[in-house]
């Protein structure tokens, strides 16, 4: 029964955050539109940050 519940809860948090992702791609009569693209993150050879050659 405590891993019904679980598994309850677990898929309820999961639900409850996928609309605000949707969201995000939307114009403001609710259609979906192209979501804009995620900057990139370019690093140097030991995994630091560095700025991204163009």
């Amino acid at each position: 029964m405590k891993k019904l519940v679980l598994a309850a809860t677990a898929l309820s948090l999961l639900a409850g955050t996928t609309p605000t992702l949707a969201a995000q791609c939307k114009d403001a009569k609710g259609r979906f539109t192209k979501c804009p693209a995620k900057p990139k993150v370019c690093r140097d050879a030991k995994g630091h940050y560095a700025k991204c050659k163009k």
